[in-house]
C-alpha cells in the first residue's frame, strides 16, 4: 500500500518539475451556498491538469527506455505524459478512444511531443492497445490509475492541499479510474472526509460501491473524455476502501449550472470533468453539515472557454 513517506519522497522527486497550484477561499454565497468554500486550483497546473504530477514521477522513479512512453487517455493524461517524456528527451505515444476523443485535447497532447493514435471501440479496447504497445516495444507504460507511481504522483496533490489549507473537514474529489482520489486518499487516511463525484455518464466508484469490481463501464456524457475511465483500478479501489471513501453523482445539466457559476463567481472556466466537483456541492447531490469546512478540487482546465454556453 502506498504510504505518506511515499508520496513525501514522490514530492521532493518532482519539485520544480511541476507547480504548486493556488488555492481561493470564496465567501459564503459566492457560488449560491451558504457557506465559505476553498478552491485548489489544479487547472492551473502544467498542461492544464494534475495528470502531469503522477507522469513525471512514474519516469523519474523508474526510468526510460530507449522506446519512450507510452499511455492510454481521453487527453489529460496524453498531455502529461508526452509533456514529460519530451521534457526527459524521450518520445511518447498516447492512445485515444475515438469515440470520446476531442479535438482540442489531442491538439494539447500533439503540441507536447506526442504521437497520438485513436482507437475504435470502447476505452477498455483502447486499454488493450496501448499495452500490447508496450509489450511489443519496451516503452514504459504509464498507466493512468492503476499503479503505485502513478498515485503516488498524484498524492503529491494531497500533500499540497494539506499544507495549503490545512483547515478543511472535507474535500471533493472528481473520479474516473480513481487515481487521483486514490493519491489524495492515501495521503489524508481518514483524517479528512474524501468525497468522490461523478456524472451518471462515468460513475465507475458509485457503481463498484453498490455493485463490487469487475465491470467495463462504457462511459457517456459531458465528462467523459476526462472521466472516462471503464472502471476503478484494483489499486485505488483497495485504498478507497481502506479508508471508506463514498460518492455522489450529478447529471450532464448539473455540471453545465456548477461552471456558469464558477465563472459568475470566480471568472474561473474549468474542464467538465473538474465542474463536476463543483457540481456535487451545487446541485445538492452531497450537503455539507453545518460547520463543515470544505474544499473542491479544480483538477483540470483542458475544454474549449465557452463549453458551458451551449
Amino acid at each position: 500500500m502506498i504510504t505518506r513517506d511515499d508520496i513525501a519522497a514522490a514530492h521532493d522527486l518532482i519539485r520544480g518539475r511541476v507547480r504548486e497550484t493556488p488555492v481561493l477561499r470564496l465567501e459564503p454565497g459566492a457560488l449560491g451556498l451558504d457557506m465559505p468554500l476553498t478552491l485548489k486550483l489544479e487547472h492551473m497546473q502544467r498542461t492544464g491538469s494534475f495528470k502531469i504530477r503522477g507522469a513525471f514521477y512514474a519516469m523519474l522513479s523508474r526510468g526510460l527506455p530507449d522506446a519512450g512512453a507510452v499511455a492510454a487517455s481521453g487527453g489529460n493524461h496524453g498531455a502529461a505524459v508526452a509533456c514529460a517524456a519530451s521534457d526527459l528527451g524521450a518520445p511518447s505515444v498516447i492512445y485515444v478512444p475515438r469515440a470520446i476523443a476531442k479535438p482540442e485535447k489531442i491538439a494539447r497532447m500533439e503540441g507536447f511531443g506526442g504521437e497520438v493514435r485513436l482507437t475504435d471501440g470502447t476505452v477498455a479496447d483502447c486499454m488493450a492497445a496501448y499495452a500490447a504497445h508496450a509489450e511489443e516495444t519496451g516503452a514504459l507504460s504509464v498507466h493512468p490509475y492503476d499503479t503505485a507511481p502513478t498515485l503516488t504522483g498524484q498524492g503529491t496533490l494531497g500533500r499540497e492541499i494539506e499544507a495549503q489549507a490545512p483547515e478543511i473537514d472535507t474535500l471533493m474529489v472528481s473520479v474516473g479510474g480513481g487515481g487521483l482520489i486514490g493519491g489524495i486518499s492515501a495521503w489524508f487516511g481518514r483524517r479528512i472526509k474524501v468525497v468522490g463525484c461523478e456524472t451518471r455518464g462515468t460513475a465507475t466508484l458509485a457503481r463498484t460501491l453498490a455493485e463490487g469490481p469487475g465491470f467495463a463501464m462504457e462511459v457517456s456524457g459531458v465528462a467523459a473524455s476526462s472521466l472516462g475511465g471503464p472502471n476503478i483500478g484494483d489499486l485505488p479501489w483497495q485504498i478507497l476502501q481502506q479508508n471508506g471513501v463514498g460518492a455522489v453523482t450529478v447529471s450532464d445539466d448539473d455540471v453545465h449550472e456548477a461552471q456558469h457559476r464558477l465563472w459568475s463567481a470566480a471568472r474561473i472556466v474549468c474542464e467538465p470533468g473538474a465542474a463536476v466537483a463543483v457540481a456535487a456541492l451545487t446541485s445538492g447531490a452531497y450537503v455539507p453539515e453545518r460547520g463543515e469546512r470544505v474544499g473542491i478540487l479544480v483538477c483540470g482546465g483542458n475544454a474549449e472557454p465557452g463549453w458551458f454556453l451551449d
